[in-house]
């Protein structure tokens, strides 16, 4: 399978001059990890993602993306799809910008680890169990934790997504795209005054319901179920106790062999 087969053509992107709040409008509006930023002449130059819109503190309209921009490997549609998903297991990106070629950077499309993770050949799994994929040192949060110290550790310490605990118990999970989506204003007005969304409990961002698995089940299961209900993370519990939680990323590793 290439990469030609299941890139997603025509994506959205945006040029370097483009203004931030557009690109975050963007990522929250139609639910997508990233953007591939190009120049005017449609050469890809870097991408912007839902974690860069995270790291934004200033509400000024005139930022442009140029500043907030990572460089990143890109593809072709020739490359092995499972190929392109090492890269961007190595790299931590969820998606890359597929070019006409390296010495012609043109954006052609962009390809995900979700596209990859779609076409998993379930016959090929490794026969795993989900307490040998899964990340077992799982930083959790309470319900009432303000948005604002959420809003930081997920900046400081790169995280997608995290459970919500209540009196011992695992109600939700507060994501990324959840943030965005919740919050009136790119960021934080300012360390001094935050804005009043920024000031709100976690409980009102953070999603509901659950789906979870159990240590034992198969990373086959843990694939399955995912695919079936759409979601990018799933708790695994134990006799109704958070254990760990395993995401995509642990899956397609698995997958892999990494």
């Amino acid at each position: 399978m290439l990469v030609g087969d299941i890139l997603s053509r025509d994506p959205l992107y945006v040029e370097d001059s483009t203004f931030l709040t557009k690109a975050r409008q963007m990522i929250r509006d139609n639910h997508v990890r990233g953007l591939p930023v190009v120049n005017s002449r449609g050469m890809v130059l870097g991408i912007v993602t839902n974690q860069d819109m995270l790291r934004v503190t200033s509400t000024k309209s005139n930022v442009t993306v140029s500043g907030y921009m990572v460089q990143v490997p890109t593809v072709t549609e020739q490359m092995d799809a499972f190929d392109a998903a090492r890269l961007m297991v190595k790299e931590k990106r969820t998606l890359l910008p597929v070019v006409e070629s390296e010495e012609m950077p043109k954006l052609l499309g962009v390809v995900s680890l979700l596209d990859v993770f779609m076409n998993i050949d379930l016959e090929d799994v490794p026969k795993k169990q989900v307490s040998q994929v899964m990340t077992t040192n799982v930083v959790t949060t309470s319900p009432y934790e303000s948005i604002t110290k959420i809003w930081d550790l997920m900046v400081e310490e790169d995280f997608t997504g995290l459970p919500v605990i209540r009196d011992g118990k695992l109600i939700g999970m507060i994501t990324r795209f959840d943030m965005l989506k919740g919050t009136a204003r790119i960021g934080k007005e300012s360390e001094r005054r935050p804005s009043d969304s920024m000031q709100m409990p976690v409980e009102k961002f953070m999603s509901s319901p659950l789906y979870s698995v159990k240590p034992e089940d198969s990373v086959r299961t843990a694939i399955e179920l995912m695919l079936k209900h759409d979601v990018g993370r799933m708790s695994v519990v134990d006799d109704g106790k958070l254990v760990g939680i395993v995401d995509r990323n642990d899956l397609i590793k698995s997958y892999l062999g990494e």
